[in-house]
């Protein structure tokens, strides 16, 4: 089985070849029929090499290849590792992405771009499975930028409109701005351990101290986390999500829900140990997850798309993920992209049904009554808004509250932030789900040909909210008399190279805890019960607010007119500059100067020279006397 562990990240890729090559003239059908065999494929060997890597020393096998590169001192080896982090990390993209090719089948099904479409998405497969699974920084930075270069391929899919390649280019260079920092900090890695394996760099590191100040490990681990800012949508890089949802909805739930936009948290936890020597980049990785969280919370309050909504919702949840990571808890963090992959991948496909249903409406102010319509979607639905707002007993509430508590023990000032994100949080989904759900129809057209999905539709919606459900079992804490079993398993990953055994965490008491847990469910209920109460019926009570407090209500509305304030701080002054230098150096000097001016004085001394030409042979031959008196008298002076 070993052997062909390579074929779990080849599988999509051929399948996306074939779409791109054949797919047009061998069909929908076939390539449909590739599409989820190449994925489910890899799903079944992944699930093999996942139960091969829990029966081996340290749950972990390496598996070199051949010598990817060897120049002077740089040795890359060609290699995957399957361990307990990027196991469970490829279980996750290929069974959540099976599920979502299928999902695709009903949704895309209409498209003209079918097998682009596919060719596309599988692509992306093939590249996150590299990026999780790569044994080296740089195997790892094919993925990384492959997985950039699919996003733009896929949220520009709708290559017809203005708007869906714009925000494909926007998400494309937003992702270069933190693959920049990403570059520079595995250069500081290998001036420093002189190799870029990610098992030689944690196996030297896991010799030295804690950096007490700024040094190179600092330095180093600041700009790998500059590029999981990029990748996943932290402040200041997180202003390309929300226009990602640009793309056919599955794309939000594949690419920006479930997968790509999780990268940065994977590899702040792959290299867990070297974060861990670098206490001051730990600080900054932590207010900028809850900073993030509460921001982009207060936004998705008040917007009427419902995609809009679940994007602002992803920046927000992973702002929580790097502040469990920042909290040093790194399984924490890992735990909420574990749980948020199943519940924001079945909202995001919630949030398509209700599109296809509703004939691509996606103004939640035009929506609802739509739970006797679409009674598969809606049950589904409110299983992930539980979930994510964290209602006991769900597995967002377990991987929440841990976080939270972790927080509270880092600063008390980070877990009021993350508590008000979580009451944000559960308000907007409750609001999302009064407008689309209850109250009447608002648009009887729209509610009139409102329809269920196919059952190629609903039947990842089911599986998606039963993983919702039970993925919390793998995280129960230690005062629900769990062990916390995810922790566990984790620890030979987030620990590797570690000269010494780690030490057990200082986990406060009990009481704490459970006081914590009880504010943090309660104000996450009260808010969540505020938002249905208030939109159960209708928008109404969102337009007396907006009529109370007009600013207020603007300034949320508008996104804190970040994008206005690039456009006008940033963007603008770089235009004038850029079509001032046009003016100025292409078309004055090269073109006006360098190249128009010269042939106008050619022209010029051409129409001057033929006016002298008369075809009469005596003023040829009074021309040439004048010429050869002219001639004697230079020479004789």
């Amino acid at each position: 089985m070993q052997r062909i562990a390579w074929l779990i990240p080849v599988l999509p890729l051929l399948g996306s070849a074939f779409h791109g090559l054949l797919g047009k003239r061998a069909g929908k059908a076939a390539v449909t029929a590739v599409a989820l065999g190449t994925v489910g494929a890899s799903f079944v060997l992944a699930l093999a090499l996942f139960f091969a890597a829990k029966a081996a020393p340290g749950h972990r096998l390496d598996l070199a290849y051949f010598d990817w590169m060897a120049v002077g001192d740089l040795k890359v080896p060609f290699g995957l590792v399957f361990d307990p982090l990027s196991s469970v990390m490829a279980l996750v993209v290929a069974g959540i992405g099976l599920l979502i090719h299928l999902y695709s089948v009903g949704y895309m099904w209409e498209e003209e771009g079918y097998a682009r479409y596919f060719c596309y998405l599988n692509l992306f497969v093939f590249f996150m499975l590299t990026l999780v699974l790569g044994s080296s920084l740089p195997l790892l930075f094919v993925g990384w930028e492959g997985v950039g270069l699919c996003s733009y391929l896929l949220i520009g899919y709708y290559i017809e409109t203005d708007y869906a390649p714009a925000a494909g280019l926007k998400a494309f260079l937003f992702n270069r701005v933190g693959d920049l920092g990403m570059i520079v900090g595995m250069m500081a890695l290998f001036a420093s351990f002189g190799t870029l394996t990610v098992g030689e760099i944690l196996g030297k590191a896991g010799h030295l101290a804690p950096e007490a100040g700024f040094g190179v490990l600092t330095f180093a681990t600041l700009m790998m986390f500059v590029g999981a800012t990029g990748k996943s949508a932290q402040i200041p890089l997180y202003l390309w999500l929300p226009d990602a949802m640009a793309g056919p909805t599955p794309v939000s739930a594949l690419i920006h829900a479930a997968t790509m936009v999780t990268s940065g948290i994977y590899l702040i936890c792959r290299m867990a140990p070297l974060y861990e020597l670098a206490p001051t980049t730990l600080t900054v990785v932590a207010w900028t997850g809850g900073i993030t969280a509460l921001f982009a919370a207060t936004i998705g309050l008040f917007q009427r798309d419902i995609k809009k909504v679940l994007a602002y919702s992803t920046v927000s949840q992973l702002g929580y993920m790097f502040l469990g990571l920042g909290a040093a808890g790194f399984a924490a963090g890992f735990f909420h992209v574990f749980t948020h992959a199943w519940f924001k991948a079945l909202l995001f496909l919630g949030a398509g049904s209700v599109i296809h249903g509703l004939h691509h409406q996606q103004d939640l102010f035009r929506m609802g009554g739509l739970k006797e319509k679409m009674p598969v979607t809606f049950w589904t639905m409110l299983i992930a808004t539980l979930c994510i707002m964290g209602f006991p007993g769900t597995s967002g509430f377990f991987s929440k509250d841990e976080i939270l508590y972790l927080a509270y023990l880092k600063s008390p000032a980070l877990y009021v932030i993350g508590l008000l994100g979580a009451v944000c949080t559960a308000f907007y989904m409750w609001r999302l789900m009064g407008l689309a759900f209850w109250g009447k129809p608002r648009d009887p057209h729209a509610y009139e040909h409102a329809h269920e999905s196919p059952w190629t539709m609903t039947l990842p919606l089911a599986l998606l909210a039963a993983g919702a459900l039970l993925a919390g079992l793998l995280g129960l804490p230690r005062i629900w008399g769990g062990s916390f079993a995810i922790e566990g398993w984790l620890e030979p990953a987030l620990a590797f190279g570690k000269a010494e055994a780690p030490e057990a965490a200082e986990h406060g008491s009990h009481a704490l805890a459970w006081g914590l847990m009880a504010l943090s469910t309660t104000l996450a209920l009260a808010g969540g019960l505020a938002g249905f109460l208030i939109y159960r019926k209708g928008p109404a009570g969102e337009e007396a607010f907006a009529g109370r407090n007009p600013r207020l209500y603007r300034v949320l509305a508008n996104k804190y007119f970040v994008d206005e304030g690039v456009e006008a701080g940033l963007l603008a002054p770089v235009r004038w500059i850029g079509n001032l230098a046009w003016k100025f150096f292409d078309v004055i000097l090269i073109d006006g100067i360098g190249v128009n001016l010269p042939g106008a004085l050619t022209r010029i001394a051409g129409d001057f020279t033929a006016r002298t030409q008369t075809g009469r042979v005596r003023n040829y031959a009074l021309g040439m006397a004048f010429g050869t008196v002219l001639l004697l008298w230079i020479f004789l002076r």
